[in-house]
């Protein structure tokens, strides 16, 4: 049900939002104006000035934590994605040590992860639908991989390392 309020673009998305807003309120209002008929109008007119202030402040209150837990929820998973983003560069700089085969080997196998990730990873999650994996057989194959390599120099042997610890961070 909520998939197509999220799948809108953002200006239908708050039009969407406003009107369900104005909705509500014209509801509320229109419930009001039929209780508030013959001698209950006096109670509602002496009770409805004085809770108006403490009403806005707790729904102002309400907006502003809402939007700050959004906003953190953001902030973390570009954080995530910015990380990911950063080992999975590391690994193509670094592979470059090793040329020829194994670095065309683990630039596909990288490129390889990086495709499951956007298009089978990446909308399962915003489905609610993605099943958590430990190792995506891409990077784990990466990994294999990259310990499988006898590195023949001291230079070597530092982009190996370095290609294991950016594969465990991805």
């Amino acid at each position: 049900m909520r998939d197509w309020l999220h799948n809108l673009p953002i200006a239908w998305m708050t039009l969407a939002a406003f009107a369900a807003t104005y909705l509500l309120a014209a509801v509320i209002f229109a419930v009001l104006n039929l209780l508030a008929r013959g001698e209950r109008a006096r109670v509602f007119k002496s009770i409805s000035p004085g809770m108006l202030p403490p009403l806005g402040i707790l729904f102002g209150l309400f907006v502003a934590f809402t939007a700050s837990q959004v906003w953190s929820d953001i902030d973390r998973a570009n954080a995530a994605v910015n990380r990911e983003a950063g080992a999975l560069g590391a690994i193509e700089i670094l592979a470059t040590a090793f040329p020829g085969g194994p670095e065309a080997h683990m630039r596909n196998l990288i490129s390889r992860y990086i495709r499951e990730a956007a298009t089978e990873e990446w909308p399962a999650m915003a489905r609610r639908t993605g099943t958590l994996k430990i190792t995506p057989p891409a990077l784990a194959e990466a990994l294999q991989l990259t310990l499988s390599l006898s590195p023949q120099n001291q230079g070597q042997e530092t982009a190996q390392r370095q290609i294991a610890t950016a594969l465990e961070n991805a």
